[in-house]
């Protein structure tokens, strides 16, 4: 066997050898589409691309206090949709529910309670929650309570003492009594679920 045609054996092996390494772990098949992990990945952050596209467009969530006197007289399936003060941000708002999502995991429960989206509030489980805010809670659950009234970005449940102040008020008294939540834990929970919209928190 010659010398060129050698190499040129070598050199083809090598080829064909990383070829078949690249593909083992494709970022696309063979047809030129997306690897399923990318696919999934893309499903998903189209549907939130689409809810937000929605939620931004059509939202009927208002500071006022007739609005939020108003849910209590809601079907329950009606939604509690939209951001409250300023437009939502979209980098924002998909940092809030896939941040939601971690956090339900971390905490380790699946506690059903926790809106998983801070813009799309189902009316039923609005009325329930605020029905929990003039919970009496003993001196230790207070100063959870309390700790994240302090340190939460809102310093409270929201910027404004309207539907939402009530909701995740509610919302943190339930978790602080019945899941022994921690002040640390309801400050992230309401930093994490602030529906007044733009980029950041909403801050006074």
């Amino acid at each position: 066997m010659n010398k060129k045609l050698q190499i040129t054996i070598i050199a083809i092996t090598l080829l064909v050898g990383g070829y078949l390494y690249i593909s083992s772990k494709p970022a696309f098949n063979f047809r030129g589409q997306p690897s399923k992990e990318q696919s999934s990945s893309h499903i998903v952050n189209e549907a939130l691309a689409a809810r937000f596209d929605y939620l931004s467009k059509n939202g009927n969530s208002s500071c006022s206090a007739a609005f939020r006197d108003s849910i209590a007289s809601m079907p329950d399936s009606s939604r509690l949709e939209g951001s409250c003060c300023s437009p939502m941000s979209v980098h924002r708002y998909s940092e809030q529910v896939e941040g939601l999502e971690k956090f339900k995991s971390v905490v380790g429960q699946n506690i059903d309670k926790i809106p998983g989206d801070p813009y799309d509030v189902e009316a039923g489980l609005a009325k329930e929650l605020m029905s929990y805010y003039d919970m009496e809670l003993t001196p230790d659950e207070q100063k959870a309570y309390d700790y994240a009234m302090q340190n939460s970005s809102e310093k409270g449940p929201c910027c404004c003492k309207c539907w939402r102040w009530y909701v995740y008020g509610g919302l943190g008294k339930y978790l602080i009594r019945n899941y022994k939540f921690t002040g640390e834990q309801l400050t992230q929970l309401w930093d994490l679920s602030d529906g007044c919209g733009g980029d950041e928190e909403h801050q006074h």
